[in-house]
């Protein structure tokens, strides 16, 4: 084979492996767009407005209701717990939020036995409802980066189950 046509040859296979490696791209970024609309259908909830008092979410894969939120202001994520006293969230969110914590002590959880802090949030907001001074726990060895949405900001509100739909009401 000539030193051109082994060139040409080169080029060609280069060029299908960059294609290969493109589409592999593509339908990764695909799949992962997929696999989060599954994990979070409330992922692209309207959280800008302020005049709708009422949110409805749509149950995830799962069987739980995730949607974005805020709490003093700051973007966060949700998991409604109606099985949770408080709002909850993991220390590391607290440490971002700038919360200021109090001695809580140890609670019960379906995990265990975990420590907790207390804290008071200035204002908790999901889609066009926002309550003020709403009480919250701060676990220190809670995993992840999602807030539970509990009772002491839901016990405010009516919520209507029906089907794979949750709808709060203020």
């Amino acid at each position: 084979m000539s030193e051109q046509n082994q060139e040409t040859h080169s080029m060609g296979k280069r060029m299908t492996a960059l294609a290969w490696i493109m589409a592999l791209l593509v339908l990764t970024m695909v799949f992962n767009n997929y696999l989060e609309k599954k994990n979070n259908p409330n992922r692209n909830l309207a959280i800008s407005d302020h005049s709708a008092q009422q949110v409805t979410l749509k149950m995830n894969r799962a069987g739980h209701y995730l949607a974005p939120g805020f709490i003093n202001g700051k973007k966060v994520s949700f998991l409604v717990d109606t099985g949770a006293t408080d709002v909850a969230m993991p220390l590391a969110v607290a440490r971002k939020l700038n919360l200021q914590l109090q001695a809580g002590g140890i609670s019960q959880t379906a995990s265990g036995i975990v420590h907790t802090y207390l804290t008071r949030l200035d204002s908790v907001r999901i889609g066009g409802i926002e309550l003020n001074n709403v009480r919250a726990s701060v676990i220190e060895e809670m995993p992840g980066d999602d807030v539970l949405l509990g009772m002491s900001f839901l016990k405010h509100l009516e919520l209507i189950q029906k089907d794979r739909n949750l709808t709060l009401r203020l």
